[in-house]
């Protein structure tokens, strides 16, 4: 296997929802990863899990709070945590702050144009519907949590 290099003046970004901004770095069978940064206020990604891939996240600015299986974690700056497969998880920055995260998948599979759809959706161009029937191409399965819907309404004022 050969390096794999990104350079940040060639990278792909997405806006992928309001206040929500995601960079593309490398999609290989062994590895998928991206950088997500986020606005106050973002609503981040919603409850879900991965049959096939563990899904990790290191803050690298801010403050996230990730849903993982029905128990709430806030990381800061320097945190990490992995999310193996099957597990519901999903994600977005604290009430009341901002987040930066790197986040990874292994093994990948190929993501980056799930992300894009993500882009067409935000941008009027594709529908909610569209990421629901692609779930099984990139193993993003939908899921809930009163966990999760209870955070967005507790932080609500």
């Amino acid at each position: 296997m050969t390096e794999i290099a990104t350079r940040a003046a060639t990278a792909e970004a997405i806006q992928d929802a309001p206040g929500s901004l995601i960079t593309l770095l490398t999609d290989t069978a062994e590895l998928t990863c991206n950088t997500a940064t986020f606005d106050e206020g973002a609503a981040g990604a919603p409850v879900h899990f991965h049959t096939k891939a563990t899904e990790f996240f290191h803050v690298t600015a801010g403050r996230l709070d990730i849903l993982v299986d029905d128990e709430i974690h806030t990381l800061d700056a320097g945190d990490f945590i992995a999310v193996p497969p099957g597990v519901k998880h999903a994600f977005a920055p604290a009430p009341g702050h901002t987040a930066a995260v790197f986040v990874g998948f292994t093994p990948g599979m190929g993501r980056f144009d799930y992300y894009r759809l993500l882009g067409r959706v935000n941008a009027g161009e594709a529908t909610v519907q569209d990421i629901k029937d692609s779930s099984a191409t990139y193993d993003n399965h939908y899921a809930e949590s009163s966990a999760w819907s209870g955070r967005r309404r507790s932080a609500e004022p």
